[in-house]
């Protein structure tokens, strides 16, 4: 078997293997948990991330006050930021009138009174997988604390006619168990997605890679009753794709774990572009 399928099955099991071992939850309030999202602080996949969470810590939610979906890692700084707090059942709820990153960066910098020990996006309504993911603010919430070099997943579920958030909760406490047992290197993250299937049909768990194909997204002109032309989005949902990558797993009935990272640098063109005749300049006037 190659080296990199191998450790592809290898790291599956293990994290297969914390699901089915974590048992019941029991309250561990030592472990403090930030809990935000992009869909906006009343959206039902917060509530049920909360309330899987607060079994296993002290949740404390700082979350946009109303749905900011698809504004990637946007962040609010025009003005003053509107902070509505209120307590439910137990736990201390921040609706904050901002994107969603600037919600952590908030919670972390100026609403929780010490550093949380992981930070936890979503449970978004609908997968964020592939390039995708570069759009998603739900991921973006756990970049932002991942730029403090604070663990930090976020965790999206596969669209349905019914969403059952609930259905996730298990998995979701376990590898928030997980994450505090190990750790994670600084400057990662985990991107997690959840088919839309119940506990029983879904088959296990993938570490994956992100898909790096392009969307498929056209737009129709159109030209309305006076004369403006306006265009319309049209969508394509890709196919599964490669065997490896989140979106192949996903479609699969797979749970997807993507371990992302800060440092986007290409590392294998920095010597490369070192030999760039227009890159060796040096401040010296030219003829």
């Amino acid at each position: 078997m190659p080296r990199k399928n191998s450790f592809l099955l290898t790291a599956a099991f293990f994290i297969a293997a914390a699901v089915l071992i974590a048992g019941p939850a029991g309250a561990e309030t030592s472990l403090r948990i930030l809990v935000s999202n992009d869909d906006g602080a009343d959206a039902p996949g917060i509530a049920a991330l909360a309330d899987a969470l607060s079994h296993v810590g002290t949740v404390t939610v700082a979350a946009p006050s109303r749905n900011r979906s698809g504004v990637s890692h946007g962040m609010t700084f025009s003005g003053p930021i509107l902070v509505q707090k209120t307590a439910r059942k137990g736990m201390t709820w921040y609706a904050i009138d901002a994107l969603p990153a600037t919600c952590v960066r908030l919670g972390l910098e100026a609403l929780l009174p010490e550093k949380p020990d992981v930070v936890v996006s979503g449970i978004n309504r609908g997968e964020n997988t592939g390039l995708g993911a570069f759009y998603s603010a739900t991921v973006a919430c756990a970049r932002e604390a991942a730029f403090q070099g604070i663990p930090s997943i976020a965790f999206s579920l596969e669209s349905s006619p019914a969403m059952d958030y609930t259905a996730a909760a298990d998995f979701i406490v376990s590898i928030v168990r997980e994450v505090k047992k190990r750790g994670l290197r600084r400057g990662t993250y985990l991107n997690v997605n959840i088919p839309a299937l119940p506990k029983e049909r879904i088959k296990g768990v993938m570490v994956t890679r992100l898909d790096q194909r392009p969307s498929l997204e056209s737009y129709e002109g159109r030209t309305n009753p006076e004369g403006q032309i306006t265009f319309w989005p049209l969508y394509k949902e890709l196919g599964a794709g490669d065997t490896k990558a989140d979106m192949w797993a996903l479609r699969n009935g797979y749970i997807s774990v993507t371990p992302m990272i800060i440092d986007q640098t290409d590392g294998a063109d920095l010597s490369g572009l070192k030999n760039w005749e227009a890159l060796t300049w040096k401040g010296r006037s030219r003829p």
